[in-house]
Parts: structure tokens; sequence; C-alpha cells
């Protein structure tokens, strides 16, 4: 198994992972060949499901680690730490 693409980061927006980013995660996270997690406070989410996405709590400055594996992982990670680090969404 490949290893996984693991990036740190911090939820930027200041209402934390609400619905509208959640929504932007897991479009973006559908658009790419890759398994990709968010784990947050020993919390893990499936980034393909807004459910899990939305009750990751995942409040503004909470720390983010996005793990992807598979064939756009670098890609997949990359963007996903793009969403979190929006300010607006």
């Amino acid at each position: 198994m490949d290893e996984p693409v693991v990036c740190k980061t911090k939820v930027a927006n200041v209402n934390g992972i609400h619905a509208r980013p959640s929504y932007a995660i897991v479009s973006a996270a559908l658009g790419f060949e890759a398994t990709i997690e968010l784990h947050c406070d020993g919390r893990v989410a499936d980034a393909r499901s807004i459910l899990s996405v939305m009750t990751l709590g995942a409040a503004h400055g909470a720390e983010i680690e996005v793990f992807a594996t598979g064939p756009q992982a670098q890609q997949a990670a990359l963007r996903m730490v793009e969403i979190l680090t929006a300010e607006q969404g």
C-alpha cells in the first residue's frame, strides 16, 4: 500500500467547518482518485461524506491532519488544505 500524504493545517473559517465548507470539502474530494481522511482531536472524518465531515466538529483554529492515499493523493491533500485555510466559505 502507498504511504499516505499527510498535511497539517488549521481551520481558518471563523465559523469552523460548518455546512458550506463541508460541502466544498466533499465536492472536491469526490473529484480525486484518492481516499481522504480528516483527523481532528482524535476524531476521523471521511472527506467524501458530508455527515462525517460535519460531525468532525472542527472549530476555528482547530488543527486538522489531512491523510490522503491513492494516485491523486498529493493533489487531493493540497486541495483540502486550500479549503480548510480559506477564511470564507
